[in-house]
């Protein structure tokens, strides 16, 4: 049996075929425009998207079953009739809703939103962006009138529009704010507050299960799993017991700890309670998530600005740690994520001094991303017990500098994921799952033990954490 994984990210579509063997292979890359028509504004071109999906697809003749993910909080509306777009997709990263969400929080929403989605208020999710369209799109609001508006997750749109099917799986509707964390169903009360009619909302769903099938090379080919792609790498990792915990170092650092079969939901917008997946006819598992905005999206404005010109001269450094020289960086260049959740933060350089280089400051960013997981992680292990193992995977894991000061600094063994393919996998292996079918996707692992105590530089970090909160204003 061969599955086929599709990974749609923010940056591209990507198709991973493994066989039985275990043997996981990237067969076809596209990527895909991103737009940023106003400052704080992220979209993609949903029939973009669409079409590269289906390429990918069509890639692959000896296909068995078909697993996606996607990008998670990204939402956009369509045609009920025509399964045509009507609106750009609004992308995680966009914080056009910013003052909105403001205006809910004046109101004293946010302990409805933390008790029944599990959220923070929050650009960040589905439910402000949905609540946008709406009001801005004229042809949503003539779709309303007729019935004929469908509004969702990227994920709903895709399995409408091939395979007819208008559904969405359980870990993407968590990640919306319109969800009852509790019940895993659309909650009214939600939908009223964020101006969202259910009506226009897709089916919620196992993860796994009959998700209808796809026209590809003249047959049709069964969708068997839809995750969020945090989710997948998560499975991915092999972390599915309480305490295992990944990170993924992207264009953000995204953390998820498995907790159960139970929502941890706790009592400060710190973490957010998520739902990791559902495995068709089995209860929900759940997960704690939290996300540094800005990580491997840091490291590749830097390059752009000249501070380094190969990736070879910022994996090892002859001085000591930048911040023990008084050099701190905050990578909140799109505002702050968990546990502050401050999109008017602002990226923050201190302690620069004549002296400073260009390669100093490079080494203050991977620190700066380091110490924001690891704040992440500090506040999980508060909420559920964090293993002392912590698997990592994404583009920085492959930095050296980064994996030993992650050590240092959390004091744990790091464990490095050789595949860079994990969401893929992950989703491939949720696939699968449904088939009872066992895929072995064992890799070479490389560790890192602690060497330095650099604990106590995380009040350090802090500090200058708190200069850079509320730097920007609130734009009306």
């Amino acid at each position: 049996m061969t599955i086929l994984a599709i990974d749609q990210s923010t940056t591209s579509t990507r198709a991973l075929r493994l066989d039985a063997s275990g043997a996981g292979t990237i067969i076809k890359t596209i990527e895909h425009q991103q737009f940023y028509p106003s400052p704080g504004w992220v979209e993609h071109d949903a029939e973009e998207i669409i079409r590269n999906i289906q390429l990918c697809i069509d890639c692959c003749n000896d296909v068995s079953t078909i697993g996606i993910d996607n990008q998670g909080e990204s939402c956009l509306a369509w045609d009920a009739d025509s399964k045509q777009a009507i609106s750009p997709i609004i992308v995680w990263q966009d914080n056009r809703t910013h003052s909105y969400i403001e205006n809910l929080k004046s109101d004293n929403k946010q302990d409805l939103v933390l008790q029944k989605a599990g959220l923070p208020l929050d650009s960040y999710f589905s439910a402000s962006k949905l609540s946008w369209i709406l009001k801005n799109t004229p042809k949503a609001k003539d779709l309303l009138l007729n019935g004929k508006l469908r509004m969702g997750t990227t994920d709903a749109f895709f399995l409408d529009r091939l395979t007819g099917r208008f559904v969405t799986d359980i870990s993407t509707a968590s990640r919306t704010s319109l969800m009852n964390l509790q019940t895993g169903q659309w909650d009214e009360e939600l939908c009223n507050l964020f101006e969202v009619p259910i009506s226009t909302l897709p089916e919620i769903v196992s993860t796994t299960g009959d998700l209808g099938s796809i026209l590809s090379n003249n047959r049709r080919i069964p969708v068997t799993a839809s995750v969020v792609d945090q989710q997948a790498a998560l499975y991915g990792h092999g972390c599915i017991n309480a305490g295992d915990i990944k990170v993924t170092f992207g264009t953000g650092a995204f953390a998820l700890v498995v907790t159960g079969t139970a929502p941890q939901q706790p009592s400060r917008q710190e973490l957010l309670p998520t739902v990791a997946w559902q495995l068709k006819e089995q209860k929900p598992v759940y997960a704690l998530d939290g996300g540094v905005f800005s990580a491997g999206s840091a490291i590749n404005w830097a390059k752009s600005l000249g501070l380094f010109k190969s990736f070879d001269q910022i994996q090892h450094f002859g001085k000591k740690s930048a911040i023990e020289r008084g050099l701190v960086f905050v990578p909140a260049l799109t505002g702050l994520g968990c546990p502050y959740w401050d999109k008017t933060a602002g990226g923050l350089w201190i302690g620069l001094t004549l002296d400073t280089q260009p390669i100093d400051l490079m080494q203050s960013i991977l620190e700066g991303i380091v110490f924001r997981a690891t704040e992440v992680i500090t506040a999980m292990n508060k909420f559920t017990s964090v293993k002392n193992e912590i698997s990592i995977d994404g583009g920085l894991s492959a930095n050296p500098y980064l994996c030993q000061f992650l050590a240092d600094v959390l004091n744990r063994q790091i464990t490095v994921q050789s595949s860079p393919e994990l969401t893929a996998l992950g989703t491939a292996r949720l696939a699968a799952s449904n088939q009872n079918v066992q895929y072995s996707m064992n890799s070479s692992l490389k560790r890192y033990l602690p060497k330095k105590d650099r604990q106590h530089f995380l009040k350090k970090f802090k500090n200058a954490v708190i200069r850079a909160e509320k730097w920007h204003p609130i734009k009306e």
